[in-house]
């Protein structure tokens, strides 16, 4: 006859912190492989927008950042957005440049693209369609989520690339061409890869696709 062994009241307790430590080392690396898990992804189609011609829809790993173009602040530098925008320009263009919580940038036709990555001179490369004037305009407020033409020090030399603040920079206003503000998606942005030490990132995330909605 089998004897049935009762467990000690220490064994059950060992047992259900076993169980617990299970499961959350569990969720822990569902997580951590899933970086987009608790970020909302929305549909540009489900949306209402007073100027649906000014909205494009930048798509990444974690879902689409959707941003309001303001050509009545700079009309120049929204006229060379929308046009690489449209062209698919900016499809699998690297996040080359990003610092946590406070910006992600992107733009690098030249050297950013997937294809033909070249770090030693990510950030420097350019559309092949020359500089455009600065449009600074000092009424834009650069807050969280404002998108800008980014440029070197130097007035006049703005491209192809882009930044998208990820916090408030009001010495920003007045310094840099903006382009609009994001009004849905931030989230996404803050998945972006960084790196903790340096500014510029080894194998970083890219655009999908970048597409105006109308």
């Amino acid at each position: 006859m089998i004897t049935k062994i009762k467990q000690s009241a220490s064994e059950k307790i060992l047992l259900v912190f076993i169980l617990i430590l299970g499961i959350g080392s569990l969720f822990a690396f569902l997580i951590i492989k899933n970086k987009c898990l608790f970020v909302k992804n929305y549909n540009p189609y489900e949306l209402s927008f007073d100027k649906p011609e000014n909205i494009a829809v930048l798509n990444t790993n974690c879902g689409n950042v959707i941003i309001e173009l303001r050509p009545d602040l700079a009309p120049n530098s929204v006229k060379r957005f929308k046009m690489l925008i449209k062209s698919e320009m900016y499809n699998d263009v690297a996040f080359h440049r990003v610092i946590k919580n406070v910006l992600v940038q992107s733009g690098d036709l030249q050297f950013g693209k997937k294809d033909n990555l070249d770090y030693t001179y990510i950030g420097t490369g350019k559309s092949g369609y020359g500089s455009i004037k600065s449009e600074l305009n000092k009424k834009f407020e650069f807050k969280k989520g404002s998108v800008a033409l980014a440029r070197t020090d130097k007035l006049n030399t703005e491209d192809s690339q882009f930044f998208i603040l990820l916090e408030d920079a009001p010495l920003y206003e007045g310094e840099y061409s903006p382009l609009g503000k994001v009004v849905y998606g931030l989230d996404v942005l803050k998945k972006i890869k960084y790196n903790d030490k340096v500014e510029y990132v080894l194998r970083p995330d890219f655009i999908n696709t970048f597409k105006m909605l109308e």
